[in-house]
């Protein structure tokens, strides 16, 4: 379990280009330096105490916090000026390509760069209806940011990207994926046949303004 959460963070990276994570003794950590997420703690096995050390410790705006637990376990952490992100799930599959048939009008598209490949489905007029990238890492890969456009939805454009991006993973000897999924995600990943390793819940520290 934690050596695929550690690929997933060490995907995740690589697929969102940001630099490379760093051991810290609560986990990893990553310098996202983004307005909205300037540092990304996870918690690799953590305890309470270690948590709440991590947490106390933190002044800077923006910074988050993901962990392998349920909401309800990891809330008491967290003093007022925490957020909690939408909940999400740990999931993983054994790679196994697949014929892939978008519907008639949709094509496919793939290009890699960096590591990553992204995969665009595009409607008849060319416009983008569906898309997801994966992070290269070795044996394992990170499946990241799968959209289906709302005026797409419902024709099975998600199972096409899956489908695309577990040939091309497969392609680049990766055996494992892995993934961090919503809720309204879950469903679809588990019909083709991922499987939940944990939850994945975040918080965020967004401090009140002049305290």
């Amino acid at each position: 379990m934690w050596e695929l959460a550690r690929s997933w963070v060490e995907g995740w990276t690589v697929s969102r280009r940001a630099p490379k994570p760093v051991d810290a003794p609560w986990g990893l950590s990553i310098q996202v330096g983004l307005p909205t997420q300037t540092v990304r703690h996870v918690l690799l096995d953590a305890d309470a105490g270690t948590a709440r050390g991590l947490v106390g410790a933190i002044t800077e705006p923006a910074t988050w916090i993901k962990a392998f637990v349920a909401p309800d376990v990891m809330e008491p952490w967290f003093p007022p000026g925490w957020e909690p992100t939408d909940p999400g799930f740990l999931m993983a599959v054994d790679l196994r390509p697949s014929v892939v048939r978008p519907p008639d009008g949709y094509t496919v598209t793939a290009e890699t760069a960096d590591g990553v490949v992204g995969v665009r489905v595009l409607a008849a007029g060319g416009e983008l209806a569906a898309r997801g990238q994966i992070g290269l890492t070795g044996a394992a890969c990170v499946f990241d940011q799968i959209i289906t456009e709302e005026a797409h939805q419902r024709l099975g454009l998600g199972t096409v990207v899956m489908g695309a991006l577990t040939g091309a993973a497969v392609e680049n000897g990766a055996a494992t994926g892995i993934l961090g999924a919503t809720l309204q995600g879950r469903a679809l990943y588990e019909s083709l046949d991922w499987k939940v390793l944990a939850p994945l819940t975040g918080f965020v520290h967004k401090p009140v303004a002049g305290i």
